[in-house]
């Protein structure tokens, strides 16, 4: 793996929480940085703090609201002008269950929130940067998920029948594990490895605080488990797993489902509108 002062790692959902905490700890290491967020004020103020206190300046600033596919798109494309590597694509962003008894959100696309940020607009991105990865590899993606994770429905995936926030979200983080693990198989013959993980139990986070739970984890704890996976010499050519922390673990049952991964991937082509040829 090529060292950090010499990677280019895209960090989405960098402007606060654990986003933020490994986006100032890669930059400490010299990392060149491409943080992303959705609140352009919000987002400039970060990144002066972060390289008024890493005295790095190799630190741009990418805004775009997950909500809508088409900024998602502007994303992909200003990332590729910019820039003719990325090494590391941290899929980080995210929202969480939301308030207690909150109701159920749509997209700016018209779909179930949750589903589009946490994860539909994660598979949009990735796919997208994909060239770009190729022609920077050896890389490495990493999908942050989480442990919760629920079952898919396909006959009510919008969670139009029977919304519960937490069941939004576990079901959101399930098919970012199962797109990790199809991603992982297409992209077998490459040098690019893509994993996911679970960073830690209910950081001290505003997603985390917002949902109603009292913290237990820390966000340093969180970060050290994604930076491990972005970039520890251990997990050269591990691809296609699932991580509790720093540890291999079990996802869902469902997603070593060949069968549902492949209707998820179709539906996900479909609900983006593009296609990956797999």
């Amino acid at each position: 793996m090529r060292p950090i002062e010499e990677s280019v790692i895209l960090i989405t959902g960098a402007t606060d929480g654990i986003g933020e905490r490994i986006a100032r700890d890669l930059a400490e290491r010299g990392g060149g940085i491409l943080l992303h967020g959705r609140q352009p004020k919000k987002g400039r103020a970060v990144l002066k703090e972060i390289k008024d206190a890493t005295g790095n300046e190799n630190i741009e600033y990418y805004n775009a609201d997950f909500s809508s596919l088409g900024e998602v798109r502007k994303l992909a494309k200003q990332v590729q002008a910019d820039h003719d590597r990325l090494h590391i694509l941290i899929n980080n962003a995210g929202i969480g269950f939301g308030a207690p008894g909150s109701e159920r959100e749509l997209s700016k696309d018209g779909y179930e929130l949750r589903f589009q940020v946490n994860y539909l607009s994660c598979f949009l991105l990735t796919m997208q940067l994909l060239g770009l990865l190729r022609r920077s590899a050896p890389a490495r993606i990493v999908n942050v998920a989480s442990a919760g994770q629920h079952a898919l429905d396909f006959d009510n995936i919008m969670l139009e029948n029977n919304y519960a926030g937490q069941r939004a979200y576990r079901q959101s983080k399930l098919a970012q594990i199962m797109f990790t693990f199809d991603l992982a198989g297409m992209l077998k013959n490459s040098e690019i490895t893509v994993n996911a993980l679970h960073p830690a139990t209910y950081m001290d986070t505003k997603l985390v605080r917002n949902s109603g739970v009292a913290p237990i984890s820390t966000v340093r704890e969180g970060a050290e488990a994604v930076e491990y996976l972005a970039f520890s010499q251990e997990l050269e050519g591990v691809t296609g797993k699932y991580f509790n922390g720093k540890k291999q673990a079990h996802a869902h049952e469902q997603a070593y489902d060949e069968d549902v991964r492949q209707r998820l991937w179709d539906l996900s082509e479909e609900l983006t509108g593009i296609e990956t040829g797999e």
